[in-house]
């Protein structure tokens, strides 16, 4: 697999005219929420939640994508991302993470459909925040997919079975196009990620700590989504290798988690000085945290893709939309109910430290 295709020229035989069915596996999390609701008019969606089919099983696999034909797309936006219990639970998040988009990579490679897959910036193998790093100067440029190449392994059972789920994908299935990503958040004051847990914290207390040596991209779910559409809707593109593309999509900027939590206050009018800062070592965790893990985007933009925005924009998005959508709900009959998002973060409420732990997502 080579970390270059991404800037590849070459498409596939007969062009491509866009794709038929679309299956979003991981509906119910995060980003397959934004991609169920962000879907261009005219596609047929098939959402499946850990409902519908258990990725970790092939013949499950295989059932629920029984319908799935030529010329269709499917995504895959789940993963096991409970980073700290991965390092207890390595089978179960070898099981997901890694077996999952083998059998998936399979069953489109069988029909003649196209995967996209999902995954993040935990795959790299640079050094991680504070003590942890023993003392290796932290990465300063952003990761270009070929950087990935010479990675034996992750510093975290989660990236690491993340990294080997990439390459199961594109052993199954040389067409895939691997998607990474980095700290997603949907933002609403009731999400359970980053964002949305600093609007709480923010009208509960006075003051709170946040972790400012680690640095990364804050990535809009819904932005991620729509580049995600984009994306599948140009079609796949193969190197002259004749594997499939590794692109990174992230809202442009990198900042640490400190100064997200700053720009959080500030957008819901608070003083941003609420915030202080701490260093990751006065905050251990079972997993280490990458120090720097900011993505390029020049794969992105070399496959002919619109950049996402900067970040700042990104979350005044995200903060006002979410404000806007629930004074609308409160007027409005209410709907049927529709799958919950689930959780791309673990975030540590019950102390006055707060860090993040994972960003690609549960349902990435």
């Amino acid at each position: 697999m080579s970390g270059n295709a991404g800037t590849e020229e070459a498409t596939t035989g007969g062009g491509y005219a866009g794709p038929g069915a679309v299956w979003i596996v991981g509906a119910a999390g995060q980003l397959g929420t934004a991609l169920t609701r962000r879907a261009p008019r005219g596609i047929g969606v098939h959402g499946l939640t850990s409902a519908d089919i258990d990725v970790t099983d092939a013949a499950s696999v295989r059932a629920a994508l029984a319908g799935l034909s030529a010329g269709d797309v499917v995504i895959n936006a789940s993963a096991y991302t409970a980073v700290d219990k991965a390092e207890e639970e390595p089978e179960r998040a070898a099981a997901v993470n890694t077996d999952g988009p083998a059998h998936l990579a399979a069953v489109a490679e069988a029909a003649g459909a196209w995967l996209i897959h999902v995954s993040t910036d935990y795959v790299f193998d640079g050094p991680a925040a504070g003590s942890a790093g023993n003392g290796v100067a932290p990465r300063v440029t952003p990761y270009e997919p070929a950087d990935s190449d010479s990675v034996t392994t992750s510093p975290t059972v989660y990236g690491a079975t993340k990294l080997a789920g990439e390459r199961a994908a594109v052993a199954a299935a040389p067409s895939t196009a691997v998607v990474r990503t980095a700290w997603v958040y949907t933002g609403g004051p009731d999400s359970p990620d980053f964002v949305g847990t600093m609007r709480r914290l923010e009208a509960a207390r006075d003051t709170i700590t946040v972790v400012d040596d680690q640095t990364g991209s804050p990535t809009y779910a819904v932005d991620l989504a729509d580049g995600l559409w984009e994306l599948a809707r140009r079609g796949p593109r193969t190197g002259s290798t004749g594997a499939g593309e590794i692109l990174h999509a992230t809202n442009a900027g990198a900042l640490t988690w400190w100064e997200v939590a700053q720009a959080v206050f500030a957008e819901v009018g608070a003083d941003p000085d609420r915030v202080r800062p701490c260093t990751t070592d006065e905050f251990p965790r079972p997993a280490p945290r990458p120090a720097y893990s900011v993505l390029s985007p020049a794969s992105w933009v070399a496959a002919g893709l619109t950049p996402l925005r900067d970040w700042r924009q990104a979350l005044h998005a995200a903060v006002s939309e979410s404000s806007v959508s629930e004074s609308s709900e409160s007027s409005v009959p209410e709907s049927p109910a529709s799958d919950t998002p689930e959780s791309e973060s673990e975030v540590t409420e019950n102390t006055s430290v707060i860090d993040d732990t994972l960003v690609s997502g549960d349902a990435q």
